[in-house]
């Protein structure tokens, strides 16, 4: 019987639909995040009668009649709306308004990248991360910097003591990509770039169409709670939906056993 394994996809793709609300709703604190969604496809169909085939009377079928076979999973792509900018009150507390990734250096070496501006200072006084991964271009601020400021483009200045005018110390960089839903997700809000993602697009912040830099701020996540929750829902009345196709078909079955 069609409809048991018919049935069963639908399940397994509710499953999936759930599972990525139940990411999206445990990073809805977590800063620069961005939620996904989980886009489906129809299976293959069996064709019982082609669509346009003549019967004996040489007239054309209309409509013709082919059986589907379930559903499946297809992709699940990443939304990468703006969230919400919060005031944090700290010097390298950082947040894109637009488009564009900081650049971060890897273990490895590699360059990879993250909305999650909350940065912090290594005892070289190098600009880094919370795990102490380097910020591209490297930006170094001395120990002795009684004031940091860090403007739209990007552009870090500090007032050493007894000086009247702040210092240059450096500039950040912003890098975008064609297709930014591409990117492969690393964990710890580290971002690859993949052919579907294509090369990284390196500028100035606040200039040919980069995001701007907000200092003192971070970009919460995009989740929207109500939202997900209403997704939550419809995903779980659709499974029970299926599960009773399954149920049902068992009983068609068990009938047609006992005759």
């Amino acid at each position: 019987m069609r409809a048991l394994f018919t049935a069963a996809t639908g399940m397994e793709a509710q499953q999936l639909r759930i599972d990525t609300i139940a990411n999206n709703l445990a990073n809805v604190n977590t800063t620069g995040f961005k939620k996904a969604r989980a886009d489906f496809e129809d299976l293959f169909y069996e064709t019982l009668k082609a669509p346009g085939a003549t019967d004996g009377s040489g007239a054309a079928l209309p409509a013709g009649a082919q059986v589907g076979h379930g559903v499946k999973l297809g992709a699940i792509s990443r939304i990468d709306t703006q969230g919400d900018r919060v005031s944090t009150g700290r010097d390298l507390d950082l947040a894109i308004e637009g488009d564009g990734y900081f650049q971060i250096e890897a273990a490895n070496g590699e360059t990879v990248y993250t909305r999650d501006g909350s940065f912090q200072l290594s005892r070289d006084g190098n600009l880094v991360t919370r795990e102490g991964r380097l910020v591209i271009p490297g930006v170094q601020i001395p120990a002795d910097t009684q004031q940091v400021t860090i403007l739209a483009d990007g552009s870090v200045s500090g007032l050493a003591p007894g000086a009247t005018a702040p210092a240059l110390l450096g500039r950040i960089e912003l890098a975008r990509f064609p297709n930014p839903a591409g990117l492969r997700a690393l964990g710890g809000n580290l971002f690859a770039p993949s052919d579907g993602s294509g090369d990284a697009e390196v500028g100035t912040p606040d200039q040919a169409g980069f995001g701007a830099v907000a200092q003192g701020f971070l970009e919460s996540s995009n989740v929207n709670m109500a939202e997900e929750l209403v997704r939550m829902i419809l995903a779980q009345r659709a499974f029970e939906v299926n599960s009773r196709v399954i149920t049902a078909s068992d009983e068609m079955l068990k009938r047609a056993a006992n005759l």
